[in-house]
């Protein structure tokens, strides 16, 4: 009992550390939109596009209408996230509502389906023969737009015809899942329905696939096979505003190549000192054939996470929790998802590359070129501890409200700040340490450009390619997959920008603070993962102690 009491005294304090005045509304804003979420699942339809402006509106009035001054350090922080989080739903669903009335035409025949939707919410009985008539009509409505397609004016882009085309098929989805509902359970709605269901479907099915390609002025496929969807200057400066990064994206993409200049400075020392002159690609080819055999390689990578964590323990630089280091393990990735991920994947599970059986030849020899020891011990460490395996433990065990405010300037920020961090510290062992470094942080650099540079229509996927193979230095397939993982992924619009970006936050709010002299540096890295996901100028009130202003908008200019 000695032992009990001290534990569960310390649980009940650590709840009372995370219990701010805000915990309760956050959460249930959670589970209601989850809830709603779940029941209006037609995110191409006026009726959703109400209901959660009204939802997401709602919740900001309730919020506003705490006193803030009232609210404690903590509360001031979880209510400028949620202020935040608000009021970015909202323009969210107003640039997305605003595409699709632009095309909102084309399932003007829908008001029959969605009341039929609607109805099967509540298990309606349908008068089936009444509902036939009704959908052999709509079939006809639908074949009668797509006949008039061909005398219509075509869409500017690509993008467009695509929404247009993707209005129609969630439409369809959503009647097909409340026509299964009811087949084969009721009678009178399996007996009359099959064939208006099997011709409406065709309709539909015809008139997305002509949507498709009703378009002009645009290029889809650039020849390399890889099909984004920029999202432009508009919607890239209201996303980098509500990722608290008061900077435009052609101000980060002028960093990037700044910090891209550097990388090839020190990848020509470390050229030098290889032997191989100012060639630093013929240092960079010697390194990947550094690679290790078949088989081997796993082993190796488990190897490297210990190493990882033992630095971190013998210089005391932050603490590991003994589950967190007990409760990691290793996976491989097929060689269908290397195509997008030909690296590591990384969290409680790190996911490793290599070659299997069904590769070509060349596929093999560049998994296991861009997989070798040198590239990868400077992400081991990354994707495990004290990277994203420790996020998201401690993820999981504090402040746990805020795992809504997640976002990738913290998540890829916090694991590549250490690569920072141990390169400051000499973490590379020699040269070939070094260019495997160097090798990842121009990589990141070059993230920033090509991806900002394909949101703003200044390149395209092939030229993003190569840049990573000409300028980085990256296999050629090993490029293809990173930008089809850029555009074609789930990965949001910003995602490769918060590497580098995030990274530069928490390392200059660690020259603040730490270099500053203010506070001790395991001090510093148990106080940002104590804190769980939040924009970086977020957290960096925490850190700092500077109160934050109820209204608080970006305006850390962290760069300077």
């Amino acid at each position: 009992m000695k032992k009990i009491v001290p534990l569960l005294f310390l649980l009940f304090c650590s709840f009372l550390a995370e219990a701010t005045e805000l915990v309760n509304l956050i959460t249930t804003y959670q589970a209601d939109r989850g809830a709603l979420s779940r029941l209006y699942t037609n995110r191409l339809s006026t009726e959703y596009f109400a209901r959660m402006e009204s939802f997401n509106q709602d919740y900001l009035k309730s919020l506003q209408a705490h006193n803030y001054d009232a609210l404690s350090e903590d509360g001031k922080i979880d209510y400028v996230l949620f202020r935040n989080y608000l009021e970015k739903e909202l323009a969210t669903l107003d640039l997305e509502k605003r595409a699709f009335s632009e095309v909102q035409a084309v399932i003007a025949f829908g008001k029959p389906l969605e009341d039929f939707v609607t109805a099967r919410r509540r298990a309606k009985q349908p008068n089936a023969q009444e509902l036939a008539d009704t959908w052999n009509q709509v079939s006809k409505s639908v074949d009668t737009q797509l006949k008039a397609l061909s005398n219509s004016a075509k869409y500017d882009s690509w993008q467009k015809a695509d929404l247009a085309a993707s209005a129609v098929e969630s439409l369809n989805r959503v009647t097909k899942e409340a026509y299964d509902f009811y087949f084969d359970y009721d009678p009178e709605f399996t007996w009359w329905m099959p064939e208006p269901w099997k011709k409406l479907d065709a309709s539909m099915k015809a008139y997305a696939k002509g949507l498709r390609e009703h378009y002009t002025n645009s290029v889809k496929d650039d020849g390399s096979g890889i099909i984004g969807k920029p999202i432009g200057r508009e919607a890239l400066e209201k996303q980098l505003a509500f990722e608290m990064i008061a900077y435009s994206p052609v101000e980060l993409i002028a960093e990037a190549e700044k910090q891209f200049a550097w990388c090839e400075k020190e990848m020509l020392k470390a050229s030098n000192e290889l032997g191989f002159g100012n060639d630093w690609k013929a240092a960079l080819e010697m390194v990947k054939n550094t690679y290790l055999p078949a088989g081997a390689w796993p082993e190796e990578v488990a190897r490297l996470g210990e190493e990882a964590i033992e630095i971190m323990e013998k210089n005391d630089w932050i603490t590991v929790p003994e589950l967190a280091k007990e409760t990691w393990r290793t996976t491989m990735i097929s060689a269908e998802r290397q195509r997008v991920s030909p690296f590591f994947l990384g969290g409680e599970v790190i996911q490793i590359s290599y070659p299997t059986s069904e590769m070509s030849h060349e596929e093999k020899m560049m998994s296991m070129r861009g997989n070798n020891p040198h590239f990868s011990r400077a992400t081991v460490q990354h994707e495990l501890i004290p990277g994203h395996h420790l996020q998201q433990f401690m993820n999981q065990r504090v402040m746990t409200h805020r795992r809504m405010f997640g976002t990738p300037f913290w998540t890829e920020g916090w694991a590549l700040y250490w690569e920072f961090v141990l390169w400051d510290r000499d973490f590379p062992r020699d040269g070939k340490d070094k260019v495997g470094m160097l090798f990842w942080r121009m990589h990141r650099c070059a993230r920033i450009i090509f991806s900002l540079n394909y949101h703003l229509g200044k390149m395209t996927p092939q030229q993003c390619i190569d840049l990573l193979v000409d300028k980085v230095g990256h296999e050629v397939a090993n490029a293809e997959a990173e930008v089809r993982r850029s555009f074609e992924g789930s990965y949001g619009p910003l995602y490769q920008i918060a590497y580098m970006i995030g990274a530069l936050e928490i390392y200059s709010l660690r020259a603040e603070m730490v270099d500053g002299g203010k506070m001790a540096e395991k001090e510093f890295h148990d106080l940002i993962m104590s804190q769980n996901a939040m924009p970086i100028e977020i957290l960096r009130a925490k850190v700092t102690g500077k109160p934050l202003d109820k209204d608080h908008k970006t305006s850390w200019r962290f760069l300077d």
